[in-house]
């Protein structure tokens, strides 16, 4: 593999939405860093990339001083060139507001949030010596409507889209794309979590409310279209499309729904 070889740094990457991206990426040609608490779920993914295609760094994406260091490590591999930054990284905690803790709603903003805020500052110098490169972050459909259940992650996911629409203009200069992903129901671990007072998981809801989920490797393909493409945002899977469409044309469908305590969407 030679440096002129493109480059994808993905958080998040030892499971789900970063592992099946990866795939996609490493069999296209690029190398990929993977960084993600979990380091058994590193070396999984790893597991399933051709040889000298990847590395790996076990990270918390909160960890300000580990982004520096990782993001030098992995670029000091590809001839200093980054071409796409995956925000990726996200947990899945819900419930009413009322009922979490605020251990638990700390953690979800800080790594929901503040942990895409610190890939971007970090990100960007790397990102801006390396023409045509892209942010993307990963977002959701409960950033189109508030979801009813899931009020936290809602709301960092809405700051996930507003930080994607403000970069655009203001790295647009820099010619640095900025893009995010709108999933829906994606089949990943996050929707094992609890769907707030209720016994079942949020999957299981979904599934009940004869709701699809959207494979995994679809949203990969997503995150190649949205980098190669200039969409600033791209909704992945059926509910994200209604909901969108809902949002902008039957703003007062959603919210009966949300009042009858429907679950909007998880990544």
């Amino acid at each position: 593999m030679t440096d002129t070889a493109k480059a994808i740094f993905i958080t998040g990457g030892g499971s789900g939405i970063g592992q099946a991206t990866a795939k996609l990426f490493a069999a296209r040609g690029w190398r990929v860093g993977l960084a993600d608490v979990n380091t058994a779920g590193l070396a999984a993914t790893a597991a399933m990339l051709p040889a000298g295609m990847v590395e790996t760094y076990t990270m918390d994406v909160r960890d300000r001083e580990a982004w520096v260091a990782h993001l030098d490590a992995f670029t000091a591999t590809t001839g200093g060139r980054l071409d796409v930054l995956f925000n990726n990284a996200g947990i899945g905690t819900g419930g009413p507001i009322a009922d979490m803790s605020f251990d638990d709603l700390d953690r979800v903003v800080a790594i929901n949030l503040v942990g895409v805020l610190n890939g971007a500052k970090i990100g960007y110098p790397y990102l801006a010596r390396t023409p045509g490169s892209c942010l993307l972050n990963t977002a959701s459909a409960s950033a189109i409507y508030g979801s009813s259940g899931l009020p936290v992650y809602s709301a960092t996911k809405f700051g996930v889209r507003a930080l994607t629409e403000a970069l655009d203009g203001e790295w647009y200069g820099a010619g640095i794309k900025v893009r995010d992903l709108v999933p829906s129901f994606i089949d990943t671990p996050l929707l094992a979590t609890p769907a707030g007072n209720s016994n079942y998981s949020i999957k299981q809801v979904v599934t009940n409310a004869g709701l699809e989920l959207t494979n995994v490797d679809a949203v990969a393909q997503a995150a190649w279209d949205a980098v190669h493409g200039d969409k600033v945002h791209t909704y992945v899977g059926k509910t994200a499309d209604r909901m969108a469409f809902a949002a902008r044309w039957m703003p007062g469908s959603l919210r009966k729904r949300m009042r009858r305590g429907t679950i909007g969407s998880a990544q």
